[in-house]
């Protein structure tokens, strides 16, 4: 009797096991747009477009303090405008055009405690090579907004090469709150700067090491998630330090006159920005949603307006790889 036990103890638990591994997804691609329009306050001014195609893939791991570990792949592109996108005469730039284009990969290490350290890489371009005007002009014209004026102006093209890394770690836990420090730094060519700030989730949270708060819902683990679907408010203010910005100061490296006078308007960030970020996030078995507006105090020094905000949508979509568990 007691081997009949043992061993039907042992069925379910394989059973379980298998059925935990089967609902995992170890891989997932999907966008993020970015617009100022999507909170309805009428404006269209200085970050006023993002677009950004994602795909990430769990990875395998050996360190026995990991929990996941994730690869990202990215690209993406960001518009900037003045106080509008179609400024009467140069004397209205408040903060200057500019076009970002980019394509990144990172590396996300989670580890057992809910800490997590991601790095990253991003190249790309600034200026009219990242078709910033071309692009704002198809959605002007799709949609019949005003006549743009004032891309002529914009930040010159200047190659980008940029670092990032970001830490974050769990400090409290409830059982429909917790409470994570999040740290982040830029260095490169175009971003170089840094942020902190608390992350505050309510509702259903899963571990930050499959979580959609931490870009880490693929995995090959068999770690149990605490609820089988994320859905949850998150808020986090952060403090911000910018020691350089390319879409506001343009290239980094020292400038030379030129021999024909250059149309390019550049300004200078203001180095202390507060950031507000508050959000909706549902985190399925096969789907992800998140809504977040954010709210910035100002930016450039020049600006008319002392602070702007904006929309971001986010959807992805998890599915199987074909490789086995570890």
């Amino acid at each position: 009797m007691n081997k009949l036990k043992i061993f039907v103890t042992a069925l379910l638990l394989c059973i379980s096991a298998f059925q935990l591994h089967a609902q995992n997804r170890t891989q997932e691609f999907g966008f993020q747009s970015d617009n100022d329009s999507f909170l309805a306050q009428g404006s269209d001014r200085y970050y006023t477009n993002g677009l950004f195609l994602f795909y990430r893939r769990g990875m395998d791991f050996k360190n026995a303090k990991l929990a996941n570990k994730v690869l990202g792949i990215e690209i993406g592109q960001k518009l900037f405008n003045a106080q509008t996108g179609g400024v009467p005469d140069s004397t209205y730039i408040d903060r200057p055009f500019a076009g970002y284009l980019y394509a990144g990969v990172n590396i996300n290490y989670l580890f057992r405690n809910e800490s997590n350290f991601k790095i990253g890489l991003q190249v790309g371009v600034i200026g009219p090579s990242a078709k910033g005007e071309e692009v704002q002009k198809i959605i002007h014209n799709t949609f019949g907004f005003y006549e743009l004026n004032g891309w002529q102006y914009q930040i010159k093209n200047n190659a980008q090469i940029n670092l990032s890394a970001e830490y974050n770690k769990l400090l409290v836990r409830k059982e429909w709150f917790d409470l994570t420090a999040s740290v982040y730094g830029n260095a490169g060519t175009g971003f170089n700067g840094a942020g902190i700030g608390p992350l505050l989730r309510f509702g259903n949270c899963n571990q930050l090491f499959n979580s959609v708060s931490t870009q880490s819902t693929t995995t090959r683990n068999s770690i149990a998630p605490l609820h089988k679907k994320e859905v949850f408010l998150h808020y986090k203010p952060t403090f911000n330090y910018v020691g350089y910005d390319a879409t506001v100061q343009g290239t980094i490296f020292n400038k030379t006159e030129d021999k024909q006078p250059s149309s390019e308007i550049t300004s200078t960030p203001k180095h202390t920005v507060f950031s507000n970020q508050i959000g909706l996030t549902y985190g399925g078995t096969r789907w992800i949603f998140d809504a977040t507006a954010t709210f910035n105090t100002k930016e450039v020094t020049t600006q008319v307006f002392n602070r702007h905000q904006w929309g971001s949508v986010t959807i992805m979509y998890r599915f199987s790889g074909h490789k086995a568990i570890m």
